[in-house]
């Protein structure tokens, strides 16, 4: 039985679409469920931090990136001038941490966002217009379905090239899919209710219907399913700069930090886990906000 890093049911996030566009009000609940969640607000909180010190690197990192000290390599955690000592070429680790969450939060966030446009605009043509235009689509996409979401995002990084414009196109085409498999879903409920033809029938035309009728119930639900992948994404990124398939050194990213300290790891095992600990704390945060998430938008309207 083939396992995948996605969310199992997807035909979960769809009860919203029986009813009209959400409106302002339901927001401002949403809103409100999600402050008075904690775990949610912690997490917030946990991804600030990180995104804050992967913005203002450049200004509060204690030492330059890509400064190299032979005769400090792989000092440990706590040595004096460097918190969380240096890497195997004596650079500090703290100022490549805060640099490398730049590079592994873009991996994360850039291809769900760019799979979100473009799976959405597929998902609402296929669910609107139906027919051998809805099975022609989805059948085409249910090819990648035959591929686990980590051979697939190799397969076609290993394809295009080592690098990191290749890598964001390959984790792009793996969550296109799914994007589209959500929006194709919820926009095929919707389509089939009164409201959507009494406006097909006063005249409107098909793209005023689209964006006045269907793409607010649409946006909600692939939105949730969205913030699920951002950690999913993160994940595969920084995988494929283990395998040397994503960001190329000297450039500080946490997959290819872990890759290039896997050799201290008799050595200095606490420096060689922290590229490491980064990522399994960002992913955890995303996780659990992509359940506040669902659970506040999972309301009474």
């Amino acid at each position: 039985m083939k396992t995948t890093l996605f969310p199992a049911d997807m035909s979960t996030l769809a009860p919203s679409a029986v009813t009209p566009a959400p409106s302002r009000s339901f927001w401002m609940v949403v809103l409100r469920q999600l402050r008075q969640d904690r775990v949610a607000m912690i997490s917030i909180l946990v991804l600030a931090i990180i995104i804050g010190a992967a913005i203002f690197a450049p200004w509060i990192a204690p030492a330059d990136p890509f400064k190299a000290s032979m005769m400090n390599r792989l000092l440990p955690v706590g040595s004096p001038g460097h918190w969380l000592g240096t890497d195997e070429l004596g650079r500090d680790m703290l100022t490549r941490l805060m640099y490398g969450g730049r590079l592994s939060l873009l991996m994360g966030v850039v291809p769900v966002l760019a799979a979100f446009v473009i799976g959405t605009s597929i998902g609402l043509l296929a669910g609107y217009v139906g027919g051998r235009t809805n099975m022609l689509t989805m059948r085409v996409l249910d090819v990648f379905y035959a591929f686990p979401s980590v051979l697939l995002a190799v397969a076609i990084a290993g394809a295009l090239g080592p690098g990191m414009s290749n890598s964001l196109i390959a984790l792009t085409l793996v969550f296109v899919p799914q994007m589209v498999r959500v929006a194709e879903s919820v926009t095929t409920q919707v389509r089939r209710l009164d409201y959507i033809e009494a406006a097909r029938m006063s005249g409107a035309s098909a793209f005023s219907i689209i964006r006045v009728h269907v793409l607010g119930n649409v946006l909600g639900p692939v939105f949730v399913y969205a913030t699920g992948l951002l950690s999913v994404s993160m994940i595969l990124g920084s995988g494929l700069s283990f395998l040397g398939l994503g960001v190329k050194p000297p450039e500080p990213e946490w997959g290819l930090m872990l890759n290039t300290l896997r050799s201290a790891i008799f050595r200095n095992p606490w420096v060689a886990a922290l590229p490491g600990a980064m990522i399994f704390i960002t992913s955890i945060a995303f996780n659990l906000l992509a359940d506040g998430v669902r659970s506040a938008m999972d309301v009474r309207r």
